[in-house]
């Protein structure tokens, strides 16, 4: 997941949302606050970036502000998606013009891309957010289980909180 430090009290919620996903080894998230003291920021975010199966984008205005989240790791994203080396889901956290960006072209969740600020009740924005993040997750475990003939695989999230 790729968020603004802004956004941190909005990301917390959505993986309170996400843990049956984790809990039921459907996912796996790794952000930037499990890195180790003293590593080398930008090879160990580059690292998993280039590994994980799915990449959560948490858009807002401070996202798309910020030069590291929007000139980085979105077109990273972007390039791992159109590769189909990964599946990119923008999450619309905040109303901020995300349309004209180069993930204006994704269908964007919650629902219509409505931000999820702007829900009456936040819980059924993540709620619809946690029930698309699953149907992707199975579906690209079910496409590793035949590539592999297991069926035992977990889609890793890239989350990534920013303060640049």
């Amino acid at each position: 997941m790729s968020y603004a430090h802004r956004d941190e009290r909005l990301w917390e919620e959505l993986k309170k949302h996400l843990s049956s996903l984790r809990r039921s080894a459907l996912i796996d998230t790794w952000h930037d606050r499990r890195i180790k003291p003293g590593a080398a920021l930008d090879s160990v975010i580059d690292s998993h970036l280039a590994t994980a199966d799915l990449i959560l984008l948490l858009i807002s205005p401070d996202f798309i502000n910020s030069d590291y989240c929007y000139q980085r790791e979105m077109r990273h994203a972007l390039r791992r998606h159109r590769n189909g080396e990964a599946r990119l889901i923008p999450i619309i956290l905040r109303p901020v013009d995300w349309q004209g960006t180069p993930i204006g072209r994704l269908l964007a969740i919650p629902k219509d891309g409505k931000p999820v600020t702007n829900w009456h009740r936040r819980d059924d924005a993540f709620l619809d957010v946690a029930t698309s993040v699953r149907r992707v997750a199975e579906e690209l475990s079910a496409r590793r289980s035949i590539a592999r003939s297991s069926s035992t695989s977990v889609a890793t999230i890239f989350a990534r909180t920013v303060g640049k």
